[in-house]
């Protein structure tokens, strides 16, 4: 059956109980979802995922081109638990991003898991929206990217630490 709205994968994430988060930079974006307001969307989300709660966290990374997807910035990691990146020393360039997230997911009532950022990543001099929040998790192993930036190792190590029992790789 087809749905009238538009919407991807990493534009939302859920925890398994009903709770769903997002983003308002990516699914109140005009190029997905023109005419759609913000309660137009959580009926949708009810209706055709079965969500019951909705956390809206702002906008997304700095130069995401998927226009704000949730899964570079937060990740469930339990039920009612979230992860979030705290910024990575003063030329984050998503510091203020990541302090939001934080303040909405804590106001939301969520248990927060902090994670390191990469920080500024700059490829041909442009700012890049490296994340480690984009993680694979399988059956055995959690996968996460790598920038070559200084808390690569840590991390692998803090994501590993959410999933006991699966290997964490980093890549």
């Amino acid at each position: 059956e087809t749905r009238d709205w538009i919407f991807e994968g990493g534009a939302v994430d859920v925890d398994g109980t009903g709770l769903l988060v997002t983003t308002e930079q990516c699914l109140l974006n005009p190029n997905r979802n023109r005419g759609m307001g913000k309660a137009e969307i959580e009926a949708a989300l009810r209706s055709d995922l079965g969500v019951e709660r909705i956390l809206w966290l702002g906008e997304g990374l700095l130069n995401d081109h998927t226009d704000g997807h949730v899964d570079n910035l937060a990740r469930f990691v339990g039920e009612g638990r979230i992860a979030l990146p705290a910024p990575s020393g003063n030329d984050d360039p998503n510091a203020a991003v990541y302090a939001d997230a934080l303040a909405r997911a804590e106001a939301f009532g969520l248990e927060v898991a902090v994670l390191p950022s990469p920080g500024l990543v700059l490829r041909d001099d442009e700012i890049i929206p490296a994340s480690y929040m984009n993680f694979y998790i399988g059956n055995a192993a959690v996968v996460v990217p790598l920038y070559g930036a200084d808390n690569d190792e840590a991390a692998v190590a803090a994501i590993g630490g959410l999933f006991p029992g699966r290997r964490a790789v980093g890549i």
